[in-house]
């Protein structure tokens, strides 16, 4: 599996709860970076609902234009219920991608959608809230980049209050 580089992008997201749920996220699923517009989530980040301290090993950013953030060999994905739009499981990820998520109380502007080199959707009955969708993409992500789980993970991964086996 070749290097890879993976960030989010947040377009004005709605409450610092989900932006909390994404910034956990994107540190269980090794994002490197996230994006966010608008002003509702500065005002509201000192409400810290960075439960995992995410912030202080992956960049959080404010930006006015996520289309100035497509380089060349990264993909800019938009993840929205949009018509036409490809369901998840039939998506190839890119080694190198830029995942934008629309607001919950809204959509992506059309002029990122027109910019974008792949529109992805989780087939649901409903939508679900932002952090929720972040996560099912970032796992759908590792889960078809996978070579390979091993019991490791578990050890490194989980509560210090669990010590649960299987057995």
């Amino acid at each position: 599996m070749s290097e890879s580089f993976v960030a989010i992008g947040l377009v004005n997201p709605k409450s610092p709860t989900n932006v909390g749920g994404v910034l956990r996220a994107a540190g269980c699923y090794d994002a490197q970076a996230i994006y966010f517009s608008g002003n509702r989530y500065a005002r509201a980040a000192k409400y810290h609902t960075d439960t995992k301290n995410v912030a202080d090993n992956i960049p959080i950013k404010q930006v006015d234009d996520f289309i100035s953030l497509k380089v060349a060999g990264r993909a800019l994905v938009c993840v929205e219920l949009v018509e036409g739009a490809t369901p998840l499981p039939q998506f190839a990820h890119p080694d190198n991608a830029l995942y934008i998520f629309g607001p919950e109380d809204g959509s992506l502007p059309q002029e990122i959608v027109d910019t974008a080199d792949a529109v992805v959707y989780v087939p649901t009955t409903g939508c679900m809230n932002l952090a929720a969708t972040v996560n099912v993409l970032l796992y759908d992500r590792m889960a078809k980049r996978s070579t390979g789980f091993d019991a490791s993970q578990i050890l490194t991964s989980r509560d210090i209050n669990n010590r649960l086996t299987v057995g």
